[in-house]
């Protein structure tokens, strides 16, 4: 872990400043990032994923305790210092791009990294390398081209195949935990989390910090002015908590806000309620997007793969709910119910 000089100093030899459009805030409080981590409860069999690594100073901790990490940072500059930094690590690799991709979704180089890493602790486990291939080369600082990173990766690390369903013990993923674990850049914090829950890429826990609107949007429960689609995919899918509130000056340079450290933990219960992630998203978008209309109202512009108008005066009645109702007063549960009926009354 680094100190705030450190990473002062690390900056200022690359002749560059924090850059708050990126919503570069770096963790220097050492006694929070211990926090972080601690509560993270990672073991040597997990896979850590970090979204925002900067220059390295939490990598450096989750190495420690991880089989796997890896860091996706956008920053050119500050994934050559990471890199740097991390050279030593074995068991880290630094992925210069952005996490999510141009349509929102996780970008498919982390998500074969990490189809990658997991393979790497499960050959580890059992004693069995990885076979040719298996690996994700060391990157240089510049990176390597997505085309060459999907050559040097087996055909099921790459795209849908790189989901696995639930395993017996409740993980996510069948075989080693993939975990987010990270001081989350202000700016995707939410639409990196809501994706970790859909999938393709899929992780078993969150230990991250966001800013504390955040992460009361993340505990919101329904009739709230911050319940909304945040709340809804995390507590339909797992259980989720607010850990500890950050003051500014645990971070360089000092926010304007306060922020939070919070835990989610995947329900395999909860999630396998969910037959369809896709559906259920859009039902949760067709409803959130009007939450101050009443359900009935928002169902008129139902598309055909929702089953159109038609069907939903039918699954309101099924369901007991309410059609005067607003869509902010529905819970995470009713969403899910919605989602199932709608599946199964839609025409194919």
């Amino acid at each position: 872990m680094q100190t705030k000089r450190q990473i002062q100093e690390l900056l200022e030899s690359a002749g560059v400043a924090p850059n708050r459009r990126l919503g570069q805030h770096f963790l220097v409080d050492l006694n929070l990032m211990r926090l972080l981590v601690d509560s993270a409860q990672i073991d040597p069999q997990d896979v850590v994923l970090e979204v925002g690594p900067g220059t390295g100073s939490l990598t450096e901790a989750l190495a420690e305790r991880a089989g796997q990490v890896v860091s996706a940072e956008l920053d050119t500059t500050l994934a050559q210092i990471a890199i740097s930094r991390l050279a030593h690590a074995a068991n880290v690799q630094i992925l210069n791009t952005d996490a999510l991709s141009s349509k929102g979704s996780i970008a498919p180089v982390v998500t074969q990294a990490v189809a990658a890493a997991r393979a790497k602790v499960e050959g580890s486990s059992t004693g069995i390398l990885p076979v040719s291939g298996m690996g994700v080369p060391p990157m240089s600082p510049g990176g390597i081209p997505p085309s060459d990173r999907e050559q040097a990766l087996p055909p099921s690390c790459h795209g849908q195949d790189a989901r696995v369903a639930p395993g017996r013990d409740g993980r996510a993923t069948g075989g080693p935990r993939v975990l987010l674990v990270a001081n989350l850049p202000y700016d995707v914090a939410s639409p990196v989390m809501i994706n970790l829950v859909k999938g393709p890429l899929l992780v078993d826990a969150m230990c991250v910090t966001v800013q504390k609107e955040v992460a009361q949007r993340m505990i919101a429960q329904p009739g709230g002015r911050d319940y909304g689609t945040l709340s809804i995919f995390l507590q339909a899918t797992g259980e989720v908590g607010m850990l500890r509130t950050l003051p500014p000056g645990a971070f360089w340079p000092p926010p304007q806000v306060d922020s939070a450290i919070v835990r989610y933990r995947r329900d395999s219960q909860k999630s396998a309620r969910i037959a369809n992630m896709d559906l259920f998203g859009a039902v949760v978008g067709l409803f959130i997007g009007h939450r101050r209309k009443m359900l009935r109202a928002c169902v008129k512009q139902a598309p055909p793969e929702l089953g159109g108008r038609e069907v939903w005066p039918e699954i309101f009645e099924r369901l007991a709910i309410d059609p005067t109702c607003r869509p902010e007063e529905v819970s995470p549960d009713q969403y899910v119910d919605m989602a199932t009926l709608c599946d199964t009354l839609r025409t194919p």
